[in-house]
């Protein structure tokens, strides 16, 4: 008997040595050598750009509510403005690569120009999808977070009108953008 008691001891500290070493481990990994993981709001596929949708989402912080709004809101519309100029750079790129059109540079530039001016104008389609405001006594200061989308096809069709308004663009260079807008406008009809 005196041996089984001794087995079942030897067992039960083996059992609570592993569960104290996977406590330890498992705390030590929740928080990680570069901090806790904090889950903030609008993050995941939802509040991520596809074929359909730009989406952004700012973080303001500030002693005064409205300045950390402001922050969350130019940092939200400064993202999405990248975006569409990412996006409008690369298919100009792509599409003037593959006509070899003798006016590449100036089409590009113009296209630049357009896509500047489109993101410095209100924009009626541009939706916020979110916003939440926290306050942390600790620290006496907000944290705003926003979340704003706008559809593909919208801001395409507002650059088109946008681009047929500019007189610094000429016949020519019209024609590509159109049919560079164009051939966007029907990307995203197909994904619809």
């Amino acid at each position: 008997m005196g041996g089984t008691s001794k087995t079942s001891n030897s067992h039960v500290m083996k059992t609570k040595l592993i569960v104290l070493t996977l406590i330890v481990l498992g705390s030590a990994c929740s928080s990680g050598i570069l901090g806790k993981k904090v889950k903030e709001p609008f993050r995941g596929s939802a509040y991520e750009s596809n074929n359909r949708f730009f989406r952004a989402t700012g973080k303001g912080v500030s002693s005064a509510d409205n300045i950390a709004r402001g922050k969350a809101d130019i940092e939200a519309k400064s993202i999405l403005a990248g975006q569409v100029n990412t996006t409008m750079k690369q298919v100009t790129d792509q599409y003037l690569g593959q006509t070899e059109n003798e006016r590449a540079a100036d089409v590009a530039d113009k296209f630049q120009s357009l896509v500047r001016e489109t993101m410095n104008t209100d924009i009626a389609n541009l939706k916020k999808i979110g916003e939440e405001k926290y306050f942390s006594k600790k620290e006496n200061k907000y944290t705003v977070f926003i979340a704003y989308e706008i559809k593909k096809n919208a801001m395409f069709r507002f650059m088109k009108k946008q681009a047929k308004t500019d007189q610094k663009i000429d016949e020519r260079q019209q024609e590509i953008i159109q049919k560079i807008l164009d051939e966007e406008l029907k990307k995203t009809e197909e994904s619809n």
